[in-house]
């Protein structure tokens, strides 16, 4: 992908539409696709996916998240601006995208429906991008569709991405349905919802999570997500962990399959040991941002 290639929305000001490009050709590293490595979870499931059966003791660490940021091929590290700012002045060349809202996972949606509350506001990023000088490329929010409370975070959804926009950054947002109005919360089609929805609201990149329906191939429903989306382009979640090679063989057939434009990957990656986490990212961003095989991927991630 040339800079010239890039699709600039109508809201991107005209004195921000080189910093957009920039930071649009950064973050995909010029493929057009996105290779997020998630870290937002210490918020979202509190310790649960640091510590405990199962998880390298290294993921016990935060600084382990930003290591393997450091170390490892990604397009972008996403995570909040706490995090960054206690440990970003050691790793200036990891690119960030700032989570501007999280919530706990300790208030079921029995008790009450979602609500993730912005905590920050894109102002305070670029002035913290300013006097930190980091690399700082865009800005996530997440969405909980069918909450009694998706007006709010609809309209906050919404000023970020215009706000972000002015300043040149590129958005993601998280777009889940849930609720105790949402029975099924990866039906494809109310997954392509919440994609048209994301794309409505003008954003960049709009993760979500991968469909599943009995007797269906998830990769051929998720097309429905792809099509909804428009020109938002449409990344998967990477959900919890399991055997690497089926993981990388899920993401080849997302993005050539149902034509994802790249994934959002946590879990997957990070509760590794260092050098592990390191392989898995390097193989991730094969697929995705390199247009490898699964075998070459692979390869990658079984070196020694």
């Amino acid at each position: 992908m040339k800079i010239s290639d890039i699709l600039v929305p109508l809201d991107v000001p005209r004195h921000a539409q080189d910093a957009y490009r920039r930071n649009f050709m950064e973050i995909t590293k010029a493929s057009g696709r996105l290779m997020l490595f998630a870290g937002d979870q210490k918020v979202e499931h509190l310790n649960d996916d640091f510590f405990g059966e199962g998880i390298h003791p290294d993921d016990a660490d935060p600084e382990h998240l930003f290591r393997i940021a450091h170390k490892g091929k990604i397009g972008v590290f996403a995570t909040q601006l706490g995090l960054i700012a206690r440990y970003g002045m050691d790793y200036r060349d990891v690119p960030y995208l700032v989570k501007l809202n999280s919530k706990t996972n300790l208030v079921s949606t029995k008790q009450m429906d979602p609500f993730s509350n912005q905590c920050l506001d894109v102002h305070q990023v670029v002035e913290f991008q300013k006097e930190s000088e980091l690399k700082i490329l865009g800005v996530g929010y997440t969405i909980y569709l069918g909450s009694e409370f998706e007006a709010d975070m609809l309209h906050q959804a919404t000023q970020i991405v215009y706000e972000a926009h002015t300043q040149g950054l590129v958005t993601v947002l998280w777009v889940y349905p849930r609720g105790k109005a949402v029975s099924d919360e990866r039906d494809p089609h109310l997954i392509a919802g919440a994609a048209g929805v994301a794309g409505c609201l003008g954003t960049d990149f709009v993760k979500v999570n991968y469909p599943k329906k009995e007797k269906a191939s998830s990769a051929e429903v998720f097309q429905e997500a792809i099509l909804a989306a428009g020109r938002t382009k449409v990344v998967c979640a990477g959900g919890s962990s399991r055997a690497p090679k089926d993981f990388l063989q899920e993401l080849h057939d997302q993005i050539h399959v149902s034509g994802a434009s790249g994934n959002a990957t946590g879990r997957n990656i990070h509760q590794k040991g260092l050098d592990e986490a390191v392989r898995m990212c390097d193989a991730i961003f094969a697929v995705t941002i390199e247009n490898k095989s699964v075998d070459e991927a692979w390869n990658i991630y079984s070196r020694v």
